[in-house]
């Protein structure tokens, strides 16, 4: 069954890379999440007046990767304390979030933090938020470190291997 979720994870070269080198992930897009601005650019996202995130959009096979183990690996990758930062990417638009269009899809989501939440000594601060709006990022933006494979990355795409 073909599922659709967006997550966000700091800077999108690098969540977008990873995803798109699990089996089960059909398709990705980069882009800006929840804007409250028409279509934003990066410049005017990087300026913080539009609320948005940087966040991708990925199609799953949920029969080949489930949501359980989409979001081990989501959570591998982050840093769920993190407030409005994630590595070096410091600003709101960096944030940590997941964001779905089905609110079946994020109650899933709800149960599996509340559930990795206990025993953790800080509070998750990774927003889930039904999402608005998605407009993609410009075509540099797409698929940066397919085309760049020495770009600027926060995560460590060898971490692949560390969830079943």
């Amino acid at each position: 069954m073909q599922q659709t979720i967006y997550l966000a994870g700091g800077c999108f070269w690098g969540v977008q890379r990873y995803f798109d080198l699990l089996n089960g992930v059909i398709s990705s897009q980069v882009g800006y999440a929840n804007s409250k601005v028409e279509s934003p650019n990066y410049h005017i996202v990087c300026s913080g007046i539009t609320e948005a995130v940087e966040a991708v959009e990925i199609v799953f096979d949920s029969t080949l990767l489930s949501i359980h183990t989409l979001l081990k690996h989501f959570f591998n990758i982050i840093d769920p304390f993190a407030l409005n930062y994630q590595g070096n990417d410091i600003g709101t638009q960096y944030r940590s979030g997941i964001y779905a269009k089905d609110s079946s899809l994020l109650l899933n989501v709800r149960d599996f933090i509340e559930t990795l939440q206990k025993g953790l000594p800080k509070p998750i601060v990774t927003e889930v938020k039904i999402l608005k709006n998605f407009y993609p990022a410009e075509a540099y933006h797409q698929k940066y470190l397919q085309k760049n494979p020495n770009g600027y990355c926060h995560i460590n795409l060898n971490a692949i291997g560390e969830i079943n």
